[in-house]
């Protein structure tokens, strides 16, 4: 079991930063014990239980920097590591954005760690699988999918005074269910700190339901429909977006954040006066690590408040030669909406398009965020405020930018699953005007 204390974490990271003889030496220790289990064709494929644990230590000689690993914490195990990322260090060449090793900083813990979640154990895999499979057999229905959970704990050391600990859970689940003959697809993701907060029982029926629903899709030409995005459809947009909220990139032209003639957006409306999107460390249900990769200390800040871009990352390096505080990166994502949920907003909409989810994105240009992706697993026409029939998946050329000018309402933020992105996300469901779509693919 590679799940140390807090003391047995920072006495190793703390005697691998005292033997270095370098200018800088930081010493990261992390461990983890996450457990799987996975399901398909309506059966259990495979499990297992991942332990496993790793030091880190860099070091830099002036500008010069060398990073080594290892898994093995005897004396002379640290010993090694440490001489192997200094001999690394004195071969490399000079870096010339290298920053010092951080000096002392104060963090604000945050709960990050969940009892319950800690404490899973295989037959508790095992039920989850029985819960998706067993209705989907019983409604002539097949299920795919895969549970993860974890605990995890990262600690930290460097020779400026500078340290931290804190432990982690996570449970993530996803689920597909097709019809037997393969015409109908449903899915259904879930993602929580505490494994009291999931049901998978609940979450099956959901993509049960979409997987019937969605026989028999009909086509549909392209073009700009009003749109309700789930918020598992609307996160890989959102997260794409915020890649660019860097100052760096917008002060060097890379971004739709760059100002003309030099400079970035900060302070200027960019979106539709419905958006706020913050971060938070702390926040409830949505909780991470109170530091980012630079060991800087997150904080709460707005990012974007009523369309206006508020706050922008600036890196150590960065910040110092455009003369700012450094601004850590976040570690989740929190958007504003109202308290309306997905089938109320459905329930309110003339005419438009559901997408449960959206998958396959990938840019088109930078400068705008012009992004290129499918539907998938559930796509239906609304009218009159009802669900009239399934429709073929569509191809989108949308850019999250002018999506978020588009707005007409949001609903009930949730703890998004089944985004590829490192960050938390709470969104809203979203209703939006003009949204584009330009082909029509056959896949279900």
């Amino acid at each position: 079991m590679t799940m140390f204390t807090e003391e047995q974490a920072r006495a190793i990271c703390a005697k691998a930063v005292s033997m270095s003889k370098a200018d800088d030496c930081t010493a990261q220790l992390t461990g983890s014990v996450t457990g799987n289990i996975r399901f398909a064709r309506n059966g259990v494929s495979t499990s297992g239980i991942v332990d496993t644990a790793d030091l880190a230590v860099e070091v830099a000689f002036g500008k010069r920097s060398g990073v080594a690993t290892i898994n093995q914490f005897d004396d002379a195990s640290l010993e090694r590591v440490v001489r192997r990322a200094e001999e690394l260090a004195r071969l490399a060449p000079e870096n010339p954005e290298y920053m010092p090793a951080i000096g002392k900083q104060s963090y604000r813990a945050s709960d990050t760690f969940s009892p319950s979640t800690a404490a899973i154990t295989p037959d508790y895999r095992a039920q989850v699988a029985a819960a998706s499979i067993e209705p989907c057999k019983a409604g002539r229905l097949v299920a795919a999918g895969y549970l993860e959970d974890g605990q995890s704990f990262t600690a930290f050391a460097n020779n400026k005074g500078n340290s931290g600990y804190q432990r982690s859970t996570g449970l993530d689940y996803t689920c597909t269910v097709r019809t037997q003959d393969g015409r109908g697809s449903g899915w259904v993701g879930h993602n929580v700190q505490d494994a009291a907060a999931f049901d998978a029982g609940t979450d099956i029926r959901t993509a049960m339901r979409k997987a019937s629903a969605s026989v028999d899709a009909k086509a549909i030409e392209p073009g700009k429909y009003t749109v309700i995005l789930e918020p598992a459809a609307a996160a890989g947009l959102i997260s794409f977006m915020m890649n660019f909220f860097d100052a760096r990139s917008a002060d060097e032209g890379r971004s739709f954040l760059s100002k003309k003639g030099g400079g970035n957006k900060i302070g200027e409306q960019v979106f539709g006066p419905q958006v706020d999107i913050s971060t938070d460390p702390w926040a409830p249900g949505a909780a991470v690590l109170p530091w980012d990769g630079d060991y800087l200390p997150r904080q709460k800040r707005p990012i974007i408040t009523g369309g206006k871009v508020q706050n922008l990352e600036y890196s150590r390096f960065w910040a110092q030669k455009q003369g700012k505080q450094p601004v850590a990166g976040p570690g989740n994502l929190l958007m504003a909406g109202g308290t309306k949920s997905t089938a109320e907003l459905v329930r309110t909409t003339e005419r438009g398009i559901l997408v449960s989810r959206t998958w396959y994105i990938r840019m088109v240009d930078p400068q705008t965020v012009l992004l290129t992706g499918l539907t998938r697993d559930g796509t239906f026409y609304i009218e009159n405020g009802e669900i009239k029939y399934p429709i073929k998946n569509l191809r989108f050329n949308e850019s999250p930018v002018i999506m978020l000018n588009n707005i007409d309402e949001l609903g009930k933020p949730v703890r998004v699953a089944g985004d590829e992105s490192s960050l938390v996300m709470v969104l809203p469901p979203m209703r939006l005007r003009d949204f584009t779509f330009t082909s029509l693919s056959d896949a279900v």
